[in-house]
């Protein structure tokens, strides 16, 4: 059973930095893509980045410039580092991955608060 696990969240001011982190386990064959979105209260969720398995990377407006999304792909784990946060930036960040055979998994989701 494939499992991703979230961690990094918390609270930040603005202008701060947090960098989440996102650990997977289970039988995974290949990841093709791994990436990051995220919701706010009372909104949909949202992309954010996206990184392949050769490194492209892929952003969401909003975040361009700011965040950095990175993986390791010998420990299938991905990591979002996040600076310059702003308030807009407030909300649950989902861990998600495809792998090659076409199955997407998500993570639970850890919470990130920055604060005006």
């Amino acid at each position: 059973q494939v499992q991703l696990v979230e961690s990094g969240g918390g609270l930040a001011q603005t202008g701060g930095s947090l960098r989440l982190s996102c650990a997977t386990s289970g039988s995974i064959f290949s990841i093709n893509f791994m990436g990051w979105y995220r919701q706010a209260p009372g909104k949909q969720r949202e992309f954010v980045a996206v990184i392949s398995s050769g490194g492209r990377t892929n952003y969401a407006d909003s975040v361009k410039g700011r965040f950095t999304i990175s993986r390791d792909n010998a420990k299938n784990t991905v990591d979002l580092q996040m600076n310059s946060l702003q308030p807009e930036d407030t909300g649950v960040y989902y861990c998600t991955i495809r792998t090659s055979r076409g199955y997407v998994y998500w993570g639970q989701g850890t919470q990130v608060t920055v604060s005006s």
